[in-house]
């Protein structure tokens, strides 16, 4: 009787352990940067403090860059828990990062009907498509790329050959396809299913029991969020925009204050970004190039030649802004083509006028009478006279005497006195 009750309490400890098991799970969905980084590698130390089976990174993504995506591998390398990579929900893909990341995992997942592959290192050239622009450069990046899923493939026994293949030709294969070759380690239609086929899986000294484990899902903070929205190409180009009409804004209407302090702050967050994202610096001297030849044509009589000039560096500037940053780290004609012709209205009518207003005469004021030929009144001379001007009549000196009703020439204002000369032919 003894023994029983015994192993009916086991039963019910061991039942009750086994309910008590979990598992963390996260969501990244879109494009690999710092801000992914930063959450899988917080995700994977929240895991492993709440003494979780394991972390399921469910990952949709078209790629990213590259320098996260090591950054990310890392992680996962020195985890203290079992890292399950799941490419869901179908259509959902592991492009380019993803790769990388996918076939890192302990164990790597997809559910059917999705794709991985694609993890070729392009360039963006002037004309917006993929071309090598330098070919030593393009080699060298392509060799490193290939070599560290090469390594990758290695360590976790994946199929080497397509991982070197996915970065030198592109390949890129569903998820059926993944399994047979050895991408992968398994398929499954969901997390319960994902819960059931990796229960008794071993990794390194860890068997897994998740077939009852609960899923307590690992959400980011809120500036993970900020971050993941802010660390953008898209943001760090609005924010040039800022600094460039802020600044150019407050020298052609000075003392107006406000466009200067948005275009400093605008210029502290795009130092800020440039130290993160992937700028290209020849980007950055076409798009400064552009403001000066801007600047330049409302100075010289060119017949718009160098606004011409600079609306083709400042298109080709943006192309170039980004373009060795990863799958959805680039800036698109979309973003480019507006902004291109918004800054070119901005410089030639309102950079243009305001400070071609500035080096116009006066229009109003007493500045207005110097030059213009009136009829004295009265007699001039250094002792003083009178003139009928703008519907007045106005104190005037002359060095030279003048009699009434001869045509004299304004040359000077002091105070409510017009100093005059005669008026020669």
């Amino acid at each position: 009787m003894r023994r029983i009750f015994a192993i009916t309490v086991l039963g019910l400890l061991l039942g009750a352990a086994a309910h008590a098991a979990q598992v963390g799970l996260i969501k990244v969905d879109g494009a690999i940067g710092p801000a992914t980084a930063s959450f899988i590698g917080r995700a994977l130390e929240t895991a492993a403090a709440q003494n979780d089976e394991c972390l399921i990174i469910q990952l949709d993504t078209p790629g990213g860059l590259l320098d996260s995506t090591e950054q990310i591998v890392q992680k996962i390398y020195d985890a203290k828990i079992p890292t399950v990579v799941y490419v869901a929900p179908a259509p959902a893909r592991a492009g380019s990062a993803g790769v990388f990341i996918t076939m890192a995992a302990d164990v790597a997942v997809m559910a059917p009907h999705t794709r991985i592959g694609a993890a070729h290192p392009v360039e963006l050239g002037a004309s917006g498509q993929a071309e090598k622009t330098d070919d030593t450069m393009t080699k060298k990046i392509e060799n490193d790329t290939a070599a560290f899923a090469k390594s990758i493939a290695e360590k976790r026994h994946r199929d080497v050959d397509w991982a070197v293949a996915s970065v030198r030709a592109s390949e890129s294969i569903t998820a059926e396809e993944a399994l047979d070759k050895n991408v992968v380690d398994l398929l499954a239609d969901n997390l319960p299913d994902l819960l059931k086929q990796i229960d008794g899986h071993v990794c390194g000294e860890k068997t897994l029991h998740t077939a009852n484990a609960a899923v307590v899902e690992i959400p980011m903070l809120t500036w993970e969020r900020f971050a993941q929205i802010f660390l953008r190409p898209e943001v760090m180009f609005i924010l040039m925009l800022m600094v460039i009409y802020g600044f150019i804004g407050e020298l052609s209407s000075p003392g107006a204050i406000l466009p200067g302090v948005v275009g400093a702050i605008a210029l502290v967050l795009v130092l800020y970004m440039s130290a993160i994202l992937p700028v290209n610096i020849a980007g950055l001297l076409l798009i400064g190039l552009a403001v000066l030849l801007f600047i330049a044509d409302v100075f010289a009589s060119t017949h718009g030649i160098l606004t011409a000039g600079g609306i083709l560096a400042f298109f080709l500037g943006a192309l170039m802004l980004f373009n060795h940053g990863g799958p959805g780290y680039r800036l698109s004609l979309a973003w480019i083509l507006p902004a291109t012709a918004l800054t070119a209205l901005f410089f030639v009518f309102i950079v243009g006028k305001g400070i071609g207003a500035q080096f116009k005469p006066a229009q109003t004021g007493t500045g207005t009478m110097i030059g213009k030929i009136v009829n004295a009144q009265t007699r001039i001379d250094s002792a003083g006279g009178k003139v009928f001007i703008e519907g007045e009549i106005w104190n005037a000196v002359s060095a030279t005497p003048v009699e009434a009703g001869q045509p004299v020439e304004v040359t000077g204002v002091t105070g409510l006195t017009l100093s005059v000369k005669p008026k020669t032919a």
